[in-house]
């Protein structure tokens, strides 16, 4: 069985949903909170590796600090938007699930399923 890792904010609807989808599945997956525990840069450029995109696929415009610190410049450097997102976790879009070397993000929720193996 592949390990599956959630990238998950309990507060948010879609993470949650998507992690009874799991559950649901008879999966537990490795949950990481991570807004508690951030993802560092490495592991932040490996993860947007396994999802086939460039970190500002990754960026939840709709948050202050995408506005504040000016992210929607499109001359920011790919990794300029990395270290805001290490910087700011909750600028990253959620919830992930990451399986194997796979990922996807789960918007919506059902979205997860497409790499379950």
């Amino acid at each position: 069985m592949t390990d599956l890792t959630l990238y998950h904010n309990p507060r948010c609807s879609k993470s949650r949903g998507a992690l009874e989808l799991l559950e649901a599945r008879g999966l537990a997956p490795t949950v990481v909170r991570y807004l508690e525990t951030p993802l560092d840069a490495a592991q932040l450029k490996r993860l947007l590796g396994k999802l086939g995109i460039g970190a500002r696929q990754l960026l939840r415009t709709g948050e202050d600090e995408y506005k504040t610190l000016n992210l929607a410049d499109e001359n920011l450097a790919e990794d300029d938007l990395i270290a805001a997102i290490v910087a700011h976790p909750k600028l990253m879009e959620r919830p992930i699930l990451e399986a194997g070397e796979k990922a996807i993000i789960g918007r919506p929720p059902e979205k997860i399923l497409e790499i379950l193996p």
